[in-house]
């Protein structure tokens, strides 16, 4: 059989993902955080969108909302404040072209504290002498501002009397602090660096170990105990024994500290109750990043009649609209010379395409909204039970029967669940977290979600006695009790993962002092 070149037509189908249609993907599983700073990108890069100021038109009545009842399905009333967009969102890409170009949500930049800067270096009282009045201050006097490690320790060691290459020393050692507080590069190299012998490095550290608080400069964590106990004139040979053994009160292997620092039961509780009393890391004391306050994505507030009301935190949903008469604008022909006609050719190209990526951003937004919205009010109907009466009464739940019911594909429900939160009467949760395994019950009823049984397993430890410390087989035959169809080895790999003893060292902690009993 001769081999040659030859031309064939085939003809076939295959799924092409757009790039708009990955756009609309990528939004899905974007947190609010991360959605606003990618919609800040397009804001720079495209010139037609623009970010709404202000309320929304519809006041409180026009966020998005679903009301959940306790029925099979949700109520009708569906407000959405977009018009012109679809109905019902079964996928992420599933868009209306028609829909109208405005994402509305309640936030807005305010323009009116952007330039609060400007008015940071007027000082108003100013007296002749230099001095500040006690009256009138200016606008510095009104902010806080929180005192960074580093400039702590700095103002105290400029206090210090000291000579010029300590001062070099004692910089290079502030230099070496991380966060916590601690210096994390050996004196060795901190003195080839410098040209300096390490004795001298050493008793530049020791004056800067008695900047308050105590703890600080210190090497490891058995250096930063040892300091603050010495402070506490607290420092005797048996504290310095348990120090040197910090691994041993890690295993809580209390018999074996009685024995290396020579206390007996009750002592060595005091001298754990000591331990526990100090701080392992003292410069967290200080200032540092911001804590971000976590912001939910979802709403969900119980009504009078005793239903259920999903709302969208719009402070979280980006508000921008597409700039048509702006468009209209520069795309105007004119009646110009061949060049500009030109020119205009390859502005209204690319005009064109700012208008269609403006179009599909502003509406994949919306179609975002939707969906989690969707998602959340189907999670609120099958956790209804938890919502009432706490976690014990949470479902097994998995993303397949939330797809089901709302008629979108798993993968859909997977992206939306990620990184989002859902505030509830009862606390702030991911969306994750109502999805858990199945526990069967012992009379083939009704399973029970994983994380009740953890929640279960927690209680009864909480509640033992001394006297009547529970294994994990007694745990066992508790919950099948209770209908609860459980394997040991799975009590105890739930118990593990709340970094719960076992019921020998449970046991030995309690007699020792060093654990609650219930």
């Amino acid at each position: 059989m001769a081999l040659g070149p030859r031309l064939e037509l085939r003809q076939g189908q295959a799924l092409v993902m757009t790039p708009q249609l990955q756009q609309a993907i990528k939004l899905l599983q974007l947190s609010n955080l991360e959605l606003m700073a990618y919609v800040e990108q397009e804001l720079e890069r495209n010139p037609l969108l623009e970010r709404i100021d202000g309320d929304a038109p519809g006041g409180e009545d026009s966020r998005d909302a679903f009301e959940v009842t306790d029925g099979d399905a949700p109520a009708e009333r569906l407000d959405l404040s977009s018009d012109g967009i679809a109905d019902k969102a079964r996928e992420a890409m599933d868009v209306d072209p028609d829909g109208d170009n405005t994402f509305n949500n309640d936030s807005g930049y305010d323009a009116a504290n952007a330039d609060i800067g400007l008015a940071s270096n007027y000082i108003s009282g100013r007296g002749g002498d230099g001095r500040f009045d006690d009256e009138g201050g200016g606008l510095e006097q009104t902010l806080s501002e929180t005192l960074s490690l580093r400039e702590h320790v700095q103002d105290h060691w400029l206090l210090m009397p000291a000579n010029v290459t300590d001062r070099l020393i004692g910089q290079a050692l502030i230099d070496c602090l991380d966060d916590a507080g601690y210096i994390t590069e050996p004196l060795e190299e901190i003195g080839a660096r410098l040209g300096i012998e390490a004795d001298e490095i050493e008793a530049v550290l020791l004056d800067l170990q008695t900047i308050e608080p105590a703890g600080l400069f210190a090497r490891s964590l058995k250096e930063c105990l040892a300091l603050q106990l010495r402070e506490r004139d607290r420092l005797d040979p048996a504290m310095q024994a348990l120090l040197d053994n910090l691994e041993l009160l890690a295993k809580r292997d209390i018999p074996g500290l009685m024995r290396i620092c020579g206390v007996d039961q009750e002592d060595i509780a005091d001298m754990v109750q000591e331990i526990r009393a100090l701080n392992p890391k003292p410069g967290l004391l200080f200032g540092g990043e911001p804590v971000q306050t976590l912001v939910p994505d979802v709403y969900v507030r119980r009504t009078n009649d005793g239903s259920w009301t999903v709302e969208l935190n719009s402070d979280t949903l980006p508000r921008v609209l597409v700039n048509s008469r702006y468009y209209a604008r520069v795309t105007k022909p004119e009646k110009n010379s061949g060049a500009q006609n030109g020119q205009l050719k390859q502005t209204k190209t690319y005009m064109s395409d700012c208008l269609n990526s403006a179009n599909w951003l502003v509406k994949s937004l919306d179609q975002r909204a939707q969906t989690i919205l969707k998602v959340a009010s189907e999670i609120v109907r099958q956790q209804d039970a938890f919502l009432r009466h706490g976690v014990s009464h949470l479902k097994p739940l998995n993303l397949r029967a939330v797809a089901e019911a709302i008629e979108m594909h798993e993968s859909t429900v997977s992206r939306v669940t990620s990184n989002k939160t859902m505030a509830t009467p009862r606390g702030i949760f991911e969306m994750k977290y109502f999805f858990t395994a199945s526990i069967a019950a012992t009379d083939g009823g009704e399973a029970f979600s994983a994380e009740s049984i953890r929640h279960r397993i927690k209680t009864l430890i909480d509640g033992e006695s001394i006297e009547d410390v529970l294994s994990d087989d007694k745990i066992v035959e508790m919950l099948a009790g209770k209908g609860v169809d459980i394997a040991r080895r799975t009590v105890a790999k739930y118990r593990e993962a709340m970094n719960i003893p076992s019921s020998v060292e449970r046991r030995r902690l309690k007699k020792a002092g060093l654990l609650k009993a219930g």
